[in-house]
Protein backbone atom coordinates (compact mmCIF):
# COMPACT_ATOMS: atom_id res chain seq x y z
CA UNK A 1 0.00 0.00 0.00
CA UNK A 2 1.12 3.56 -0.70
CA UNK A 3 1.91 5.71 2.35
CA UNK A 4 -0.19 8.88 2.26
CA UNK A 5 0.57 10.51 5.62
CA UNK A 6 3.45 9.97 8.02
CA UNK A 7 5.15 11.19 11.19
CA UNK A 8 8.83 10.57 11.88
CA UNK A 9 10.46 11.14 15.28
CA UNK A 10 7.58 13.50 16.10
CA UNK A 11 7.75 15.15 19.51
CA UNK A 12 5.26 17.75 20.75
CA UNK A 13 5.26 19.64 24.00
CA UNK A 14 3.18 22.52 25.34
CA UNK A 15 5.30 24.62 27.66
CA UNK A 16 7.00 22.13 29.99
CA UNK A 17 4.47 19.34 29.33
CA UNK A 18 5.69 16.70 26.88
CA UNK A 19 2.66 15.22 25.12
CA UNK A 20 4.10 13.14 22.26
CA UNK A 21 7.43 11.28 22.37
CA UNK A 22 9.29 9.95 19.31
CA UNK A 23 6.19 9.09 17.28
CA UNK A 24 6.87 7.07 14.11
CA UNK A 25 3.68 6.16 12.31
CA UNK A 26 2.32 6.03 8.77
CA UNK A 27 -1.14 5.92 7.23
CA UNK A 28 -1.89 4.18 3.94
CA UNK A 29 -3.83 5.63 1.04
CA UNK A 30 -7.51 4.64 0.90
CA UNK A 31 -7.43 3.03 4.30
CA UNK A 32 -9.16 3.85 7.56
CA UNK A 33 -6.78 3.93 10.51
CA UNK A 34 -8.14 4.08 14.07
CA UNK A 35 -6.11 5.73 16.84
CA UNK A 36 -7.05 4.13 20.17
CA UNK A 37 -5.79 4.52 23.73
CA UNK A 38 -6.86 5.97 27.08
CA UNK A 39 -7.86 9.61 27.48
CA UNK A 40 -4.90 11.98 27.55
CA UNK A 41 -2.51 9.65 25.72
CA UNK A 42 -1.94 12.05 22.81
CA UNK A 43 -4.30 10.74 20.12
CA UNK A 44 -5.97 14.09 19.38
CA UNK A 45 -2.64 15.93 19.65
CA UNK A 46 -1.22 13.62 16.98
CA UNK A 47 -4.28 13.98 14.78
CA UNK A 48 -4.30 17.79 15.00
CA UNK A 49 -0.59 18.03 14.22
CA UNK A 50 -1.26 16.85 10.66
CA UNK A 51 -3.25 19.90 9.65
CA UNK A 52 -1.29 22.42 11.69
CA UNK A 53 -3.93 23.01 14.39
CA UNK A 54 -1.12 23.56 16.92
CA UNK A 55 -0.03 26.70 15.04
CA UNK A 56 -2.64 28.40 17.22
CA UNK A 57 -0.85 27.45 20.46
CA UNK A 58 2.02 29.89 21.19
CA UNK A 59 3.68 27.50 23.68
CA UNK A 60 3.64 24.48 21.33
CA UNK A 61 7.03 23.06 20.40
CA UNK A 62 7.11 20.55 17.56
CA UNK A 63 10.14 18.60 16.37
CA UNK A 64 10.46 15.76 13.88
CA UNK A 65 8.88 15.38 10.48
CA UNK A 66 5.27 15.31 9.29
CA UNK A 67 4.59 14.57 5.64
CA UNK A 68 1.77 14.28 3.15
CA UNK A 69 3.49 11.91 0.73
CA UNK A 70 6.72 13.89 0.14
CA UNK A 71 5.36 17.28 1.16
CA UNK A 72 6.74 18.67 4.43
CA UNK A 73 3.61 19.80 6.26
CA UNK A 74 5.59 22.24 8.43
CA UNK A 75 7.38 23.94 5.54
CA UNK A 76 6.66 27.57 6.40
CA UNK A 77 6.61 28.44 2.69
CA UNK A 78 3.33 26.52 2.40
CA UNK A 79 0.27 28.47 3.63
CA UNK A 80 -1.66 26.67 6.34
CA UNK A 81 -4.83 27.17 4.26
CA UNK A 82 -3.27 25.01 1.53
CA UNK A 83 -2.52 22.26 4.06
CA UNK A 84 -6.07 22.35 5.41
CA UNK A 85 -7.51 22.20 1.92
CA UNK A 86 -5.63 18.93 1.36
CA UNK A 87 -6.14 17.55 4.89
CA UNK A 88 -9.69 18.05 6.14
CA UNK A 89 -10.80 17.81 9.76
CA UNK A 90 -14.04 16.71 11.41
CA UNK A 91 -14.35 17.41 15.13
CA UNK A 92 -15.89 15.57 18.05
CA UNK A 93 -18.79 17.97 18.33
CA UNK A 94 -20.55 18.95 15.13
CA UNK A 95 -19.73 22.61 14.48
CA UNK A 96 -21.94 23.88 11.65
CA UNK A 97 -21.64 27.58 10.87
CA UNK A 98 -24.66 29.73 11.87
CA UNK A 99 -25.69 29.81 8.21
CA UNK A 100 -27.98 27.85 5.91
CA UNK A 101 -27.21 24.25 4.97
CA UNK A 102 -26.23 25.45 1.49
CA UNK A 103 -23.96 28.23 2.78
CA UNK A 104 -22.23 25.86 5.22
CA UNK A 105 -20.72 24.05 2.27
CA UNK A 106 -20.43 26.99 -0.12
CA UNK A 107 -18.48 29.11 2.40
CA UNK A 108 -15.34 26.95 2.44
CA UNK A 109 -15.41 26.69 -1.34
CA UNK A 110 -15.73 30.47 -1.75
CA UNK A 111 -12.83 31.36 0.56
CA UNK A 112 -10.65 28.84 -1.30
CA UNK A 113 -11.71 30.29 -4.67
CA UNK A 114 -13.27 27.00 -5.75
CA UNK A 115 -16.48 26.49 -7.77
CA UNK A 116 -19.49 26.63 -5.44
CA UNK A 117 -22.49 26.10 -7.70
CA UNK A 118 -25.47 23.96 -6.73
CA UNK A 119 -24.06 20.88 -8.48
CA UNK A 120 -20.92 21.01 -6.28
CA UNK A 121 -23.01 21.43 -3.12
CA UNK A 122 -25.27 18.54 -4.15
CA UNK A 123 -22.30 16.27 -4.83
CA UNK A 124 -20.84 16.93 -1.36
CA UNK A 125 -24.20 16.33 0.35
CA UNK A 126 -24.69 13.10 -1.62
CA UNK A 127 -21.23 11.91 -0.61
CA UNK A 128 -22.16 12.57 3.02
CA UNK A 129 -25.43 10.57 2.66
CA UNK A 130 -27.38 13.74 3.46
CA UNK A 131 -28.82 14.99 0.15
CA UNK A 132 -32.11 13.06 0.24
CA UNK A 133 -32.85 14.37 3.75
CA UNK A 134 -32.16 18.06 3.08
CA UNK A 135 -32.55 18.67 -0.68
CA UNK A 136 -35.82 20.60 -0.15
CA UNK A 137 -34.49 22.58 2.82
CA UNK A 138 -31.12 23.95 1.67
CA UNK A 139 -31.99 27.45 2.94
CA UNK A 140 -32.80 26.16 6.43
CA UNK A 141 -30.35 27.08 9.23
CA UNK A 142 -27.93 24.18 9.69
CA UNK A 143 -28.37 24.45 13.45
CA UNK A 144 -31.90 23.08 13.07
CA UNK A 145 -30.61 19.71 11.84
CA UNK A 146 -30.34 16.78 14.25
CA UNK A 147 -26.95 16.02 15.83
CA UNK A 148 -26.24 13.19 13.40
CA UNK A 149 -27.28 15.30 10.41
CA UNK A 150 -25.08 18.17 11.62
CA UNK A 151 -22.09 15.84 11.81
CA UNK A 152 -22.79 14.56 8.28
CA UNK A 153 -23.03 18.19 7.13
CA UNK A 154 -19.59 18.83 8.64
CA UNK A 155 -18.28 15.81 6.73
CA UNK A 156 -19.91 17.17 3.54
CA UNK A 157 -18.20 20.51 4.22
CA UNK A 158 -14.85 18.70 4.48
CA UNK A 159 -15.26 16.57 1.34
CA UNK A 160 -16.49 19.53 -0.73
CA UNK A 161 -12.91 20.83 -0.79
CA UNK A 162 -11.74 17.50 -2.29
CA UNK A 163 -9.04 16.85 0.32
CA UNK A 164 -6.69 13.89 0.10
CA UNK A 165 -6.98 13.03 3.79
CA UNK A 166 -9.82 13.40 6.32
CA UNK A 167 -8.96 13.49 10.02
CA UNK A 168 -11.81 12.64 12.40
CA UNK A 169 -11.62 13.29 16.14
CA UNK A 170 -14.23 11.04 17.78
CA UNK A 171 -16.91 12.04 15.24
CA UNK A 172 -19.59 9.83 16.85
CA UNK A 173 -19.01 10.43 20.56
CA UNK A 174 -22.00 12.78 20.90
CA UNK A 175 -24.36 10.70 18.74
CA UNK A 176 -26.99 8.03 19.40
CA UNK A 177 -26.41 4.44 18.12
CA UNK A 178 -28.50 4.89 14.94
CA UNK A 179 -26.68 8.09 13.93
CA UNK A 180 -23.36 6.44 14.81
CA UNK A 181 -24.00 3.54 12.45
CA UNK A 182 -24.92 5.98 9.66
CA UNK A 183 -21.63 7.86 10.16
CA UNK A 184 -19.70 4.57 10.23
CA UNK A 185 -21.33 3.48 6.97
CA UNK A 186 -20.43 6.86 5.50
CA UNK A 187 -16.80 6.64 6.65
CA UNK A 188 -16.45 3.16 5.14
CA UNK A 189 -17.83 4.53 1.87
CA UNK A 190 -15.51 7.56 1.86
CA UNK A 191 -12.29 5.54 2.01
CA UNK A 192 -12.72 4.76 -1.71
CA UNK A 193 -11.71 8.38 -2.37
CA UNK A 194 -9.91 9.52 0.79
CA UNK A 195 -7.38 8.41 3.37
CA UNK A 196 -9.06 8.52 6.79
CA UNK A 197 -7.58 8.70 10.29
CA UNK A 198 -10.09 8.47 13.14
CA UNK A 199 -9.63 8.87 16.89
CA UNK A 200 -12.11 6.66 18.74
CA UNK A 201 -12.72 5.39 22.27
CA UNK A 202 -15.23 2.89 20.91
CA UNK A 203 -13.45 -0.46 20.51
CA UNK A 204 -16.36 -1.96 18.57
CA UNK A 205 -16.28 0.99 16.18
CA UNK A 206 -12.57 0.51 15.51
CA UNK A 207 -13.20 -3.18 14.77
CA UNK A 208 -16.15 -2.41 12.51
CA UNK A 209 -14.56 0.20 10.27
CA UNK A 210 -10.75 0.39 10.60
CA UNK A 211 -8.32 -1.41 8.31
CA UNK A 212 -5.44 -0.58 10.64
CA UNK A 213 -5.32 0.31 14.33
CA UNK A 214 -2.67 2.23 16.29
CA UNK A 215 -2.62 1.88 20.09
CA UNK A 216 -1.16 4.83 21.99
CA UNK A 217 -0.27 5.17 25.67
CA UNK A 218 1.30 8.12 27.52
CA UNK A 219 2.37 9.91 24.35
CA UNK A 220 3.89 6.89 22.63
CA UNK A 221 2.80 4.42 19.95
CA UNK A 222 2.85 1.06 21.71
CA UNK A 223 1.58 -1.10 18.87
CA UNK A 224 0.16 -0.80 15.37
CA UNK A 225 -1.05 -3.32 12.84
CA UNK A 226 -4.06 -4.66 10.98
CA UNK A 227 -7.15 -4.18 13.09
CA UNK A 228 -7.91 -7.92 13.27
CA UNK A 229 -4.38 -8.59 14.57
CA UNK A 230 -4.49 -5.80 17.16
CA UNK A 231 -7.80 -7.03 18.59
CA UNK A 232 -7.34 -10.79 18.23
CA UNK A 233 -3.61 -11.30 18.76
CA UNK A 234 -1.95 -8.17 20.17
CA UNK A 235 1.80 -8.48 20.66
CA UNK A 236 1.98 -5.96 23.51
CA UNK A 237 0.53 -6.90 26.89
CA UNK A 238 -0.51 -3.28 27.43
CA UNK A 239 -2.59 -3.40 24.22
CA UNK A 240 -4.26 -6.59 25.43
CA UNK A 241 -5.09 -5.05 28.80
CA UNK A 242 -6.53 -1.93 27.16
CA UNK A 243 -8.78 -3.70 24.65
CA UNK A 244 -9.98 -6.05 27.41
CA UNK A 245 -11.02 -3.00 29.44
CA UNK A 246 -8.52 -3.55 32.24
CA UNK A 247 -7.53 0.10 32.19
CA UNK A 248 -8.32 3.25 30.26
Amino acid sequence: MKTKLSAENLEISFGTKEVLKKINVSFNEHEITALIGPSGCGKSTLLRSFNRMHDLSPDAKITGSLKLENLDLYDRAIPVTEIRKRIGMVFQKANPFPKSIYENIAYGLKINNLPHGKDVIEKALREAFLWDEVKNDLKMPATRLSGGQQQRLCIARAVALRPEVILMDEPCSALDPVSTLKIEELISHLKEKYTIVIVTHNMQQAQRIADKTVFMYLGEVKEEGETSQIFNAPKNEMTLNYINGNFG
